[in-house]
């Protein structure tokens, strides 16, 4: 079993270190761009750390160049050409940070093989004082756009390739090995730590965006539902309406046929059909409703009862005005359901959001349409806060879309706030109100 187990292991430990060079090359062998991000406010300082890194690089370009020509004493063109590297490095780190990273190393490596043998003993090696500072910005400017995992990667080759240096070529104190990888730790850590925190906001953000959508999606569908468990009272009137009548018109009739009587069977059937479907639907969307066992069996509100609406929320505290246009006419029991229900939530809105204001509510009838407008002055004080978001603009809009016709609600000009509804409610014939009658 002991055996077994050990021989088990090898190809477990084969299998992981032969993934180390697969892994590093997936994560540190890509030119993939990541641009820098930009503060978002103020808007003024949107480039500040653009600004600042451009002035780190050319401050470490020039540190660079002078220290190599006169500590490293390299010709000034090589010189030169290593500053730069190390300056453009820590440029392209903005936009390129693996490529760029690359060539901070490479730039570091280069000038560590380019020095001479007879450095001064002092002189910091394989690491110039400059070139530690443009290689830890370099680092940091890393760990703040890639995952934590690739900025340890980068920061195990950084430290190897100093340790290199020192072991083959042979100069140098390991107090400037020890230094550098302490300020590429600290570099590495922190950026990976801002990364962190911008990730988690982020997500914080995005979480809270389908936080609000998932409530917007539920507060329709409450809605809808209200809406569904009000207009079933209505339709379920008419299909009693329809069986009622289909029952009792073969008695209106002198001998009616097998056939006459057949039909109006058949067509009372379907009705108590419907209306017994209509039933099983409603108990479907009452089931989460505490509510609505109370209310189960109450008339549906009209337009006709807008004078007691009124009087209500006038003896709340509000100041109404009603003006009526037009020649007013029967409506269909959804049009007048709806009509109703829109002023009311207008009336709540205003009494809720503008404390002290006069509300103004005109009804427009047309022989197609009716147009209701409901507006509020500006509020005397700052409202009360008021619990959640409320259906009321919401139920508005749907009860709108539902009979075809617009609404539009906003500001006024003087602070205060006005809704317009146009319904499409013909006026009906006496045959059509003769219906709502059994």
């Amino acid at each position: 079993m002991i055996t077994g187990g050990v021989k088990g292991g090898e190809p477990r430990w084969r299998t992981a270190l032969l993934a180390v060079p697969r892994t590093l090359r997936d994560d540190l062998w890509t030119a993939a761009a990541d641009p820098l991000p930009r503060l978002s406010r103020p808007r003024l300082l949107a480039r500040l750390p653009h600004a600042v890194v451009g002035v780190l690089a050319y401050a470490t370009g020039v540190l660079t160049a002078d220290f190599l020509t006169h500590v490293y004493r390299l010709v000034p063109g090589l010189a030169l050409l290593l500053a730069l590297c190390q300056s453009a490095a820590l440029l392209a780190a903005m936009f390129r940070p693996i490529p760029a990273w690359w060539m901070s190393t490479a730039a570091m490596v280069g000038a560590a093989v380019a020095a001479r043998s007879d450095l001064p003993w002092d002189a910091g090696f394989p690491w110039t004082e400059p070139g530690i500072l443009a290689q830890a910005a370099t680092a940091f400017l890393l760990a703040l756009r890639v995952r934590p995992r690739v900025a340890a990667e980068a920061l195990g080759i950084d430290v190897l390739a100093g340790l290199g240096c020192l072991m083959f070529l042979g100069r140098g104190q390991h107090e400037n090995l020890t230094q550098a990888a302490s300020l590429l730790i600290i570099a590495t850590l922190l950026g990976a730590a801002l990364r962190g925190r911008r990730v988690a906001r982020t997500q914080l953000v995005a979480q809270e965006e389908l936080t609000a959508e998932e409530r917007a999606r539920r507060t329709l569908l409450e809605e809808r539902n209200r809406i569904a468990r009000e207009l079933h009272d209505v339709v379920a009137h008419h299909m009693s309406v329809i069986s009622i009548q289909a029952q009792v018109a073969p008695h209106l009739v002198e001998d009616p046929t097998d056939e006459l009587k057949e039909n109006l069977a058949g067509i009372r059937a379907n009705a108590v059909d419907a209306l017994t479907e209509l039933r099983r639907v409603l108990g479907v969307l009452r089931s989460e409703d505490p509510s609505a066992e109370g209310v189960r069996h109450a008339p549906q509100p009209t337009l006709g009862r807008l004078d007691e609406l009124i009087a209500n929320v006038t003896a709340a505290g509000l100041t109404v005005t009603t003006e009526t246009t037009g020649e007013p006419h029967a409506l269909s029991p959804g049009a007048e359901l709806s009509a109703f229900r829109i002023v009311q939530e207008a009336l709540s809105n205003a009494m809720r959001h503008a404390p002290g204001a006069t509300v103004r509510v005109q009804l427009g009838y047309g022989p197609d349409g009716l147009t209701l407008r409901i507006t509020n002055t500006a509020p005397d004080g700052p409202a009360p806060p008021s619990p959640g978001s409320g259906h009321g603009l919401l139920g508005m809009r749907e009860r709108t879309a539902m009979l075809g016709g617009e609404l539009a609600a906003g500001r006024t000009p003087d602070g205060g706030y006005e809704v317009t509804a146009l319904l499409p409610a013909p006026a009906r014939t006496p045959a059509d109100a003769g219906e709502d009658t059994p």
